[in-house]
């Protein structure tokens, strides 16, 4: 569980097991002080001190001696301010937001163990929340990891986030956002040796896992790929040079990323995996396909086998299961293409 939840927790328990310390004192020397000294009958002993430490008023079963008033009036005293400290704790819960909190990261938990072939999101940042924003506009499930108290403050805020509070480097909490079931983690805290450490670990936890990175410093780029960075990002570097483009080439930067940002519903850029390729397709040319394709779609590159790209490829290529196809064109009509790819009789 996450930090708030547990910490809810511990300070719960503390506070339950402090009144039951303090309920057991408050009857057994009531009783002791009544049977003993005021000679009272054992269950007449326990009764008095019952109805004394609740102040329901019932008044004395007996004569009380001058010293039992007085420790009538202490006990009565004892027990008010014993049930104002166990109310003022729970009461804080509530009032400073304690409670909402832990009812929050308590159904957040519940929803983050039912996750599977989801991202993992280490860093909250500028960096990171906008990859959130991106996966979410998209429908992929994700789940936020971030120490910061003033962070998760914010996350809380938008009850459609799924978060836990702690330090990805340790490998518990990996295991807490289900890494051993998750698709990719995009790595994205400012400070490189975390990242290496993170991307370390999580390799070593799954190794199918697809690991984004950022990084700082150019140094630090070979290091993550050894440490198992499928990809390495440097934000600055990837800012500065589209700020150089926009020098020199700005209608293509801009309509790049008016494509690769979707910023029109009526056209995107997609990649479509040939895993589920038709038999009909398979090991036959890529002219075999555009003889088949209504959709309008148009295939603007491939990469063969996982490894190899090819942009404008030639009809000549010969399709495999391992290839991706990377198209441009409407919803409609890239749905309608992987109907074509995949359905081929």
């Amino acid at each position: 569980m996450s930090q708030p939840y547990n910490k809810f927790q511990e300070v719960s328990q503390k506070t339950v097991r402090t009144a039951i310390v303090l309920l057991v004192l408050l009857v057994s020397s009531g009783t002791t002080f009544y049977w003993g000294y005021e000679q009272y009958p054992l269950i007449d002993a326990f009764f008095m001190t019952i109805f004394t430490i609740s102040t329901v008023g019932f008044g004395v079963i007996h004569p009380l001696s001058d010293a039992g008033k007085l420790f009538t009036s202490g006990l009565i005293m004892f027990s008010l301010g014993s049930l104002a400290w166990v109310g003022s704790n729970l009461a804080r819960f509530v009032f400073d937001g304690e409670l909402k909190n832990y009812l929050k990261t308590y159904r957040v938990d519940k929803k983050i163990m039912k996750l599977k072939d989801h991202t993992i999101i280490v860093g909250y940042g500028r960096n990171g929340e906008q990859a959130a924003m991106e996966l979410q506009a998209s429908g992929v499930d994700f789940v936020v990891i971030d120490k910061r108290e003033n962070v998760l403050s914010r996350i809380r805020e938008n009850e459609n986030l799924l978060y836990i509070q702690g330090d990805a480097t340790h490998e518990e909490v990996l295991f807490q956002a289900r890494i051993e079931h998750a698709k990719a983690l995009i790595a994205t805290t400012p400070n490189d040796a975390d990242n290496v450490f993170v991307v370390l670990t999580a390799r070593s936890i799954n190794p199918a896992l697809r690991i984004i990175s950022r990084a700082s410093e150019m140094g630090s780029v070979t290091k993550l790929r050894r440490a198992g960075a499928t990809n390495v990002i440097m934000p600055e570097r990837i800012g500065g040079q589209r700020m150089a483009k926009l020098v020199t080439q700005p209608d293509v930067v801009e309509f790049v990323e008016y494509i690769l940002l979707q910023q029109s519903k009526d056209v995107s850029l997609e990649e479509i995996s040939c895993a589920r390729m038709a038999t009909y397709f398979v090991n036959k040319p890529l002219k075999a396909l555009y003889e088949k394709n209504k959709s309008g779609i148009n295939i603007v590159g491939l990469k063969i086998s996982g490894v190899k790209y090819v942009f404008n490829p030639s009809p000549e290529l010969t399709l495999s299961r391992g290839d991706q196809l990377f198209v441009l064109g409407s919803p409609s009509q890239i749905s309608e293409f992987r109907n074509i790819l995949e359905n081929q009789k």
